[in-house]
């Protein structure tokens, strides 16, 4: 019994705890944990995914731990499916869903169909409130980016300016600097 426990936050450290937790009761010997946005790449996942053998079984607490969405969870299933691997999501209510039998696979592909529509939804609200706030004209949209400062990057250029000096006045990466000057050049 292998387990993964991730948290999206900080702000989340005592659901990393519970997580390590209930996969340490539910038997698994190695626990692998990390603190990452699940649209972020997940290096933790990737490690447990190859860490695991034939016969061994991927146990996380819930579905949206693992996978940020049905394709994404289908694509880890099938790897784990390749490897011989069984997959077990605990928090399902009184059960847990066990891709190792055919109800587990069923539910596991129905849930996941589920989260999928739901996160549909959720972007869709998402929409309409910034729709309506815009309307309202009380939308101020994303922090700017680099981009929205280029003028900036290459006037501090110009006047001399180091690019890291010019990223810390600006409050953006060095990098973001970089990418600026070299698409002015």
């Amino acid at each position: 019994m292998v387990g993964y426990a991730r948290i999206s936050t900080l702000e989340q450290e005592a659901g990393l705890a519970a997580q390590e937790r209930d996969l340490q009761t539910a038997g698994c010997d190695k626990v692998f944990r990390e603190q990452v946005s699940s649209v972020a790449k997940r290096p933790e996942l990737e490690r447990a995914l190859d860490y695991v053998r034939e016969g061994d079984t991927l146990v996380v607490t819930r579905l949206d731990r693992l996978a940020r969405s049905v394709a994404d969870l289908m694509g880890i299933v099938t790897r784990l499916e390749g490897k011989g691997v069984g997959l077990i999501i605990r928090s399902m209510g009184d059960q847990a869903v066990d891709t190792r039998t055919p109800t587990g696979e069923l539910t596991l592909t129905m849930l996941g169909a589920v989260a999928a529509f739901e996160r549909a939804m959720v972007l869709e609200r998402q929409r309409e409130g910034i729709a309506k706030a815009k309307a309202e004209k009380k939308y101020k949209g994303r922090k700017p980016t680099a981009r929205a400062k280029a003028d900036d990057v290459r006037r501090l250029k110009a006047e001399g300016v180091k690019p890291a000096e010019i990223a810390r006045q600006l409050g953006i990466g060095r990098a973001s600097v970089y990418r600026v000057l070299g698409e002015a050049g």
